[in-house]
């Protein structure tokens, strides 16, 4: 009876090993390569697999998720001969368990190491100031070269990030005075074309007060010419109806009366000033006949020109 519990308890054991050896749970975003007799026989897919104890084997183990790769930082030479210290970040995942396994003795490592020469190999094209500028142009040149040969490792690279770049302390100051310089070239710009702007602005500002100016005086001119043109209409209108009105009157009965009286006054007053204003006397020749004088001035409003004296 001991001796059958003992052969029992080895059964069981024996049993427990094989199940073991038999059943292989693999879980999500992972694969197991399996060889058979030293060969590759299979991958196991996540979820619930059955193999054969002592014969097959899990020989590797792959995660499938993406995976975040740390590359070394690393001095580089862009093309203006300057070091460069470049550290950088790579994104792959194994695509192809098989090859994975058997493409490459550490797929892994040979990444990393083509990573680091595509970068030194990409970066000595590019001039310092270029390298700054053209992260995006680098993420991808190190991809398409590492993808192609990733390729036969059953990895498929994702992408590449460069984390940081770092010049030596020499150029970094030699960037901080050029930076400095080239913004008191931008102040200095902006300042004079503010002097610029505002001498323009002046100029403007005079030559439009000279034209408003001018255009003042002129509309003054203009307004004088007029008001003088109209002084003179009316004057020349006011002397045009005065001799009108001296006319008619004349014509009247009685006119030619009044108007000898009042040449004779008028005679009579302009004789009597020549003695007072002036040194010399004029004394006309018919003095006595002041009839004759009046006679002859009627005779020229009546007719425009004098009568023949006897």
């Amino acid at each position: 009876m001991d001796g059958f519990g003992i052969v029992a308890g080895i059964l069981f054991i024996i049993f427990v090993v094989f199940a073991i050896k038999t059943i292989k749970v693999v879980p999500q975003q992972h694969a197991m390569v399996v060889e058979r007799l030293g060969k590759y026989h299979a991958t196991l897919a996540p979820g619930l697999n059955i193999v054969i104890p002592f014969i097959d084997r899990i020989a590797y183990k792959h995660v499938l998720k993406e995976i975040p790769l740390d590359v070394p930082p690393q001095i580089c030479i862009t093309r203006d001969n300057t070091q460069l210290q470049v550290d950088g970040i790579l994104y792959f995942q194994v695509t192809d368990p098989m090859r994975a396994s058997y493409g490459s003795s550490n797929f892994i490592l040979a990444i990393t190491q083509l990573a680091q020469t595509t970068l030194r190999s990409v970066i000595g094209k590019l001039e310092l100031d270029k390298t700054f500028e053209e992260r995006d142009y680098i993420n991808h040149a190190i991809v398409n070269a590492i993808d192609e040969s990733a390729a036969n490792w059953g990895v498929k690279v994702l992408r590449y990030e460069i984390k940081d770049l770092t010049p030596p302390k020499e150029i970094l100051h030699a960037m901080q005075a050029q930076i400095t310089a080239e913004r008191e070239k931008r102040a200095l710009i902006a300042a004079s074309e503010g002097r610029k702007q505002e001498q323009i602005n002046i100029a403007t500002g005079q030559r439009e007060a000279a034209i408003q100016r001018s255009e003042g005086d002129k509309q003054a001119a203009i307004n004088n010419a007029q008001g003088e043109a109209a002084a003179v209409l009316a004057l020349a209108e006011a002397t045009a109806s005065a001799i009108r009105q001296v006319a008619s009157a004349i014509q009247a009965p009685g006119g030619i009366d009044a108007v000898n009286l009042k040449v004779a006054e008028r005679y009579v007053e302009a004789f009597g000033n020549l003695a007072k204003t002036n040194n010399s006397i004029i004394i006309p020749a018919n003095l006595s006949d002041v009839g004759g004088l009046i006679a002859s001035a009627m005779s020229i409003i009546k007719h425009g020109k004098p009568t023949p004296s006897a």
